[in-house]
């Protein structure tokens, strides 16, 4: 079903709206601390953190291990830590993170 997109909304947010979803969930094993784990996140947030470590110079198991070790326990899991990382991580670059 095609719902129409409000004229009230942003051109930029428009297009971000009419654009295909991205793909399904993609799922990637992982190494941590020594232990293979496997993640599932949506293609687009892969495609983000691959960005991101480009742009900080690291590695995307680097920053899965960095998120793991600094998540809480009680906060979900890995899959959702990461996907908060990389809204978190966007919105400091674009300076709206409070």
């Amino acid at each position: 079903m095609s719902e129409r997109i409000p004229p009230h909304v942003d051109s930029g947010v428009a297009a971000l709206l009419a654009e295909a979803p991205g793909g399904g969930v993609v799922k990637r094993s992982v190494t941590i601390a020594g232990h293979r784990t496997s993640v599932s996140l949506e293609a687009p947030f892969w495609d983000a953190l691959q960005a991101i470590a480009r742009s900080e110079r690291t590695t995307v198991t680097a920053l899965v291990t960095a998120v793991d070790s600094r998540r809480d326990q009680m906060a979900g899991n890995l899959s959702s830590a990461l996907r908060v990382f990389c809204l978190r991580w966007t919105q400091s670059k674009a300076g709206t993170l409070d």
